[in-house]
């Protein structure tokens, strides 16, 4: 039974440590507008996560990572929004799927 206590004791202390590596984490935003990735380039913490909106009045866009077996978001129309965790260190370069001079880089440290 002492073990149980000494583990209930324990709870509040790793729920802040928890709530604190949670509330480190954030979003970044890059807006899609005037077929440009705006900002092209972005410096994130590992673990934070990048939020694309498409700001184009009629086109849609991808966010395609041809270093990756080219993994490629869904398409978005306009008003749309696609996201992604980036829970390793590295430079993440990425096009646009239909219009490959769209081009961005995402640095996690």
């Amino acid at each position: 039974m002492s073990g149980n206590g000494s583990l209930l004791k324990r709870v509040p202390v790793l729920l802040a440590l928890f709530s604190i590596c949670a509330a480190a984490q954030q979003t970044v935003t890059v807006s899609m507008a005037e077929y440009k990735y705006v900002p092209a380039e972005v410096r994130i913490k590992a673990g934070d996560t990048v939020k694309w909106v498409n700001n184009e009045r009629r086109t849609s866009h991808s966010v395609l990572f041809p270093a990756e077996n080219s993994l490629e978001s869904t398409r978005m129309f306009p008003g749309e929004s696609w996201e992604r965790r980036f829970p390793v260190p590295g430079r993440y370069e990425y096009t646009c799927g239909p219009h490959p001079e769209m081009m961005g880089v995402i640095h996690v440290e």
